[in-house]
């Protein structure tokens, strides 16, 4: 029968053998180093026991060593079980599920249970006078070790992962009981208290998934329009190499500046230390994708200049305007100079994609003709049909001043020329026989219209006879008749 003494000889035995075996043949590093105090405290053991068994030494000090070697025995079996359960053997990297932070203090809770419940120890209890001392001398070191353990166990942030605390930004590099180890993308290596991080908001850029949005704002020309703006940047976007394809990126309108329209490109990257270099591509994109669309980042301007009067009306967009007049059929009875003449009265209107241009039911007192660009039109709901550069609309509310009959809506970004009853006022009132010319063309498109009515309502309009039709045209007009 072997003596107890016997089976903790071979215990020591048993885990410095096993500690050594395990060093020899897991790759892990962190378990090869922490396995060492195991071996060696299941090493001294029987030296320690052979030699109070052969020395002669004073009682007190032969307990003391005693006390001490089976402490360590209990120290070696209890680091060695935790080191070999909660790390990766087969793997060189950190353990997750139980950080090493929480090895310590499982190791070191379990020591002092062991110590204090089954070997009774009685160096092991402390005075409360002692404890007293030593918490304060150790004040600020208790507290990093507390909030260290405090992070491990509540995981705001691991090992590998970018985050901000502070004024720092930086990767994750090593959790210990004093501090966190950060590298920055400037490959410093920054090391935060845990006491300070326990107080400070902590900003995770790799939870809860790996892709982070980033963004990127630049100022374009007043000149260019928000839809071709946004194409711009959206195909620039999507031919930098470190975008995402998914989540999509996405352009906003950001703000009115001084001297130029803000515009905040968002994108996501799949790593947050690649957000300098995504940035890079995404900025040159943009200016080279713009350089080829014709569209100005412009200068910045601080210097203030008094502003020359704008000519009311480039000849280029006269010529456009009277160009597009003379494919309306409404106006095609009009010779060269009269559409000229005409197009100098009407403005430029610009709709982007889903804005209500006219709305059924609201009143009306112009007409609009499409220069570029597509809008679909509603009666009641129902979709009537489908309008595009030369097709023009609410000739009758020009006519008449009548509320409007149906709701056109832009499906794609519109400009527009639009033609107000008060300047076509004017413009008939200059050139009387224009109306009688247009007449035809008038009653025609008025015929059409009551058609299209019909079909959408699903049942007869009885319309106003032609000649009341014209008469109440020539009264809103002030036309003599």
């Amino acid at each position: 029968m072997l003596s107890d003494l016997s089976l903790s000889v071979l215990a020591s035995l048993a885990i410095t053998a096993l500690s050594l075996a395990v060093r020899l043949l897991t790759p892990n590093r962190l378990v090869r180093r922490k396995l060492r105090a195991p071996m060696a405290l299941g090493a001294l053991y029987p030296l320690a026991v052979f030699g109070l068994e052969y020395a002669t030494l004073d009682p007190a000090v032969a307990g003391a060593i005693r006390s001490l070697s089976h402490l360590g025995l209990a120290l070696a079996v209890i680091s060695f079980l935790v080191v070999v359960l909660a790390n990766p053997l087969r793997e060189d990297r950190l353990p997750t599920a139980v950080p090493n932070i929480l090895q310590d203090a499982i190791i070191a809770g379990a020591f002092v249970l062991v110590g204090t419940l089954l070997l009774r120890e009685k160096f092991l209890t402390t005075s409360a006078v002692g404890a007293v001392v030593i918490g304060f001398a150790l004040q600020d070191t208790l507290g990093n070790a507390f909030a260290g353990l405090a992070i491990q166990v509540e995981k705001p942030f691991r090992v590998g992962e970018w985050i901000r605390v502070g004024e720092y930004v930086g990767r994750v590099e090593e959790i210990t009981w004093r501090a966190t180890k950060l590298r920055t993308k400037d490959t410093n290596f920054v090391i935060v208290p845990n006491s300070m991080i326990a107080k400070e908001a902590i900003t995770n850029f790799s939870e809860p998934v790996g892709p982070t949005r980033v963004h990127v704002d630049v100022g374009v020309s007043y000149d260019a329009t928000p839809d071709a703006v946004k194409d711009a940047l959206r195909e620039a976007l999507l031919n930098a190499a470190l975008v995402l394809r998914s989540p999509a990126p996405a352009v906003q309108l950001r703000e009115f500046a001084a001297s130029s329209i803000v515009y905040r490109a968002y994108f996501w990257v799949a790593d947050f230390a690649t957000d300098g270099p995504a940035r890079d591509q995404v900025r040159a994109n943009i200016y080279y994708t713009l350089k080829r669309h014709g569209i100005e980042i412009p200068y910045p301007v601080q210097v203030e200049m008094p502003r020359e009067p704008a000519p009311r009306r480039a000849p280029a967009l006269t010529a456009e305007f009277t160009a597009l007049l003379g494919r309306s059929a409404l106006f095609a009875p009009l010779d060269e100079d009269e559409r000229a003449a005409l197009a100098e009265l009407g403005e430029e209107r610009l709709y982007t994609r889903g804005e209500a241009i006219i709305r059924e039911g609201e009143p009306g007192g112009s007409m609009f003709l499409i220069a570029a660009g597509q809008a679909e039109v509603t009666v009641a709901g129902a979709h009537v049909r489908t309008l595009g550069a030369g097709d023009f609309f609410g000739e009758m509310s020009l006519l008449t001043g009548e509320e409007r009959a149906a709701t056109v809506v832009a499906s794609q970004p519109c400009r527009l020329m639009e033609i107000t009853s008060d300047a076509f006022r004017r413009f008939v009132m200059a050139e009387p026989g224009v109306f009688d010319a247009m007449q035809p063309a008038v009653l025609a498109r008025r015929t059409e219209l009551i058609a299209v009515r019909e079909e959408a309502a699903a049942h007869h309009v009885a319309p106003v006879p032609e000649q009341s039709f014209l008469a109440q045209v020539r009264r809103f007009l002030r036309i003599a008749g």
